[in-house]
């Protein structure tokens, strides 16, 4: 019942937020980004605990006015905490983490008159990739004291918002079991680690894919349902873009592991035919099935299994990025 209630106030709020839009659309441009704002830092991720200080500090110097501040040395909480500053009026919510960090905070600005700017302080930071925002703190904080207003797409699986790219197959292995000290103490290199170790534990899976128009079935090792075009640090969907207005699902084909390995590598390295072994699907609604069910990781933490249907927000939140 929580469960339904939950998804059904997630539904009214996507469907509730383009009446909004009519009034704001072609408006926010114009508009200056707010120069008073929450600052909530995951004080969990790699780096938030110690650069907690150091950001509210540099963000009053560049002009920002902070309502609040508050290090969340409590994941569960994150979400609340940006809850309740929206509702209570902020006109800017600044979120610092990684990129599982922001995209559980994003529900929450879905439809409200208040901008969203992050701090990457986690390990991959796709998200701020996706966005063109510097990856270090100064860069960042002058993003925000400097930067204009942007309004951009959201993904959505079964009912849940989120930024960037949600995966399944060897992805959420990583995620849910990668050990917090292997990550936080050696950043991409732990990852890298860890997904060896997966690597060989790892199976393909039937993949079922339908777009509204035909259903496909194939194998696949790797699927990435994206709304920007950075997995895991990398710019693994280039076709991807959170103003399109579809949601892209992307499936490394086949049923060897070489060719997810191979995938990898060449778009890391932006080799000629990196595009090779995968294909993708593009649109406003897309059912996918699996056998057997795999489990989604949604920006880095895993939060659903298949079936699942990956649907997009056309200009659902307004962020901050850099001008130009």
């Amino acid at each position: 019942m929580a469960a339904a209630v939950a998804f059904a106030s997630r539904s009214a709020k996507f469907h509730g937020h383009k009446a909004r839009l009519g009034s704001c659309a072609g408006v926010e441009a114009t508009r200056p980004v707010p120069k008073e704002a929450v600052l909530v830092v995951n004080a969990h991720s790699r780096r938030g605990e110690a650069l907690f200080q150091e950001a509210k500090a540099k963000l009053e110097a560049a002009g920002i006015r902070l309502i609040a501040a508050h290090p969340i040395k409590d994941p569960s909480q994150l979400d609340i905490t940006v809850r309740e500053a929206v509702l209570a009026g902020a006109p800017m919510v600044i979120v610092g983490g990684g990129d599982g960090s922001l995209s559980s905070t994003v529900d929450d600005l879905v439809g409200r008159d208040c901008v969203f700017a992050l701090l990457p302080l986690g390990t991959a930071n796709s998200f701020a990739r996706t966005l063109g925002i510097p990856l270090t703190l100064d860069g960042a904080i002058e993003t925000i004291a400097t930067g204009t207003r942007r309004r951009i797409d959201l993904g959505i699986i079964n009912g849940d918002y989120f930024a960037n790219c949600a995966a399944m197959g060897l992805s959420p292995m990583i995620g849910e079991g990668i050990p917090h000290k292997l990550k936080r103490t050696l950043g991409r290199v732990g990852y890298f680690l860890w997904a060896m170790w997966c690597f060989v534990r790892f199976r393909p899976f039937r993949l079922t894919v339908h777009d509204g128009k035909e259903k496909r079935t194939l194998w696949a090792t790797e699927v990435r349902i994206a709304n920007g075009r950075y997995h895991g640090g990398v710019e693994l969907i280039e076709d991807a873009d959170v103003e399109s207005g579809e949601i892209v699902v992307q499936a490394v084909t086949g049923r060897s592991s070489l060719r997810l390995a191979w995938d990898w590598f060449a778009k890391y390295f932006k080799l000629p035919h990196r595009q090779a072994v995968t294909e993708e699907f593009h649109g406003q609604r897309i059912e996918i099935d699996t056998k057997p069910r795999q489990k989604i990781s949604i920006d880095g933490e895993v939060l659903a299994k298949t079936p699942a249907v990956a649907e997009i927000a056309h200009r659902a939140i307004e962020v901050v990025v850099p001008r130009g």
